[in-house]
């Protein structure tokens, strides 16, 4: 019964399984509608940079005595990490270099009131056709208002 139509079915009453021909699946869109920015206000989002690697949640523990590299950017959830990368390129040097990957975390609270680091994505400094995670959005990535983002320059 070979070439069977999905659906016919096979001796013994059983149903061919799919064919696996049909058209792909569409690629998923967005999850978030785009923010309109010229009628919705932009939030303040808290950058901290670090050249190596990423600050530990100690780095964080004590509200008013966060890290001194803080860079402020207002921005909107729907940012992606490409346009991030593009704002820490014009206030860090070190992240201009070609060969530079951008590795960034998120840093809030857990439920007990500790500072959690969560990576969540990676870019390089210039696009140069590996886009990793080019175009994943704040919102896409959980964030909340208020929560910090870590960079690290690698």
């Amino acid at each position: 019964m070979a070439g069977a139509a999905e659906g016919q079915k096979r001796p013994g009453g059983r149903p061919m399984p799919p064919s696996g021909r049909g058209l792909p699946p569409p690629p998923p869109g967005p999850r978030f509608p785009p923010v309109d920015r010229e009628k919705t206000c932009p939030l303040l989002l808290r950058v901290f940079t670090k050249i190596g690697g990423h600050h530990t949640k100690e780095d964080f523990a004590v509200r008013g005595k966060e890290p001194k590299d803080e860079v402020q950017i207002y921005t909107w959830k729907d940012a992606t990490l490409r346009e991030l990368t593009d704002l820490v390129k014009e206030v860090a040097p070190a992240a201009r270099r070609r060969d530079i990957r951008l590795s960034f975390a998120l840093v809030y609270p857990d439920k007990n009131g500790r500072f959690v680091v969560r990576e969540v994505g990676k870019t390089f400094s210039f696009g140069s056709g590996r886009r990793l995670d080019d175009t994943k959005a704040l919102a896409e990535l959980d964030f909340q208002i208020g929560d910090y983002l870590d960079v690290a320059i690698l």
